[in-house]
């Protein structure tokens, strides 16, 4: 699971970030609002954990932004205000949940494992793309009613694409996504896969879904 802290108080963002390591999740800590914000449209997160009072944006806007942006990662709003018409304000902006500074550790920890329990709320179980019909639940997908058997690492790769659609994706943030931060960039396993998962997804059809942008890398769009 990665979760990304969006908190300017050192103390607080090392506090959070240590003790979710030692609970075996994967974390990123930025410490004012626009990085957060860019940060949270530019990768997956499972969770997000918001500070209100952040610099450059407030917590907030940046809830906001991303709900108006069409993200639906689940977000632990973190606060030294403890009124109830702030508690409703994040609530109304999109928050999953919301937690009061000071707070213990345990009850944090219990706050996220029962957001990430709920899952991912608002997500489509089946997309589309044009004729290209992606059944999340079911690892199911097929063109114009034919069934395409792919395997997970293709399944992944065109999930993500699909989900992005129509941002073009570089190759290193697929590696990134699909394979893990170690991924080595002189490697070529991203074009390799791709082309695997093109001649399954576009090469028996008329029209073509997934471009190469040269120098940048690929997206997913009807045409």
């Amino acid at each position: 699971m990665h979760i990304l802290i969006v908190e300017d108080e050192k103390k607080t963002a090392a506090f959070i970030s240590r003790g979710l390591t030692e609970d075996n999740f994967t974390t990123d800590v930025v410490d004012n609002g626009q990085d957060g914000l860019d940060l949270a449209l530019k990768r997956e997160y499972d969770l997000i954990i918001l500070d209100v009072m952040l610099p450059a944006m407030e917590g907030w806007e940046v809830l906001k932004r991303l709900r108006e942006r069409g993200s639906h990662t689940p977000v632990l709003l973190l606060t030294a205000l403890d009124g109830v018409e702030d508690r409703v304000k994040g609530l109304q902006l999109g928050a999953d949940d919301y937690l009061t500074k000071p707070f213990a550790f345990s009850e944090l920890l219990a706050r996220v494992q029962t957001i990430l329990r709920r899952g991912p709320i608002r997500v489509p179980e089946v997309l589309t793309v044009g004729d290209l019909e992606i059944d999340f639940p079911a690892h199911r997908v097929s063109r114009q009613g034919k069934r395409i058997d792919l395997t997970p690492k293709e399944f992944s790769l065109l999930s993500l694409l699909a989900r992005r659609r129509g941002e073009v994706l570089s190759r290193t943030r697929i590696a990134e996504q699909i394979w893990s931060i170690d991924f080595e960039s002189d490697t070529n396993v991203v074009d390799v896969h791709m082309r695997r998962l093109r001649m399954k997804v576009d090469d028996p059809f008329e029209a073509k879904l997934i471009r190469t942008v040269r120098g940048v890398g690929y997206v997913l769009d009807e045409v």
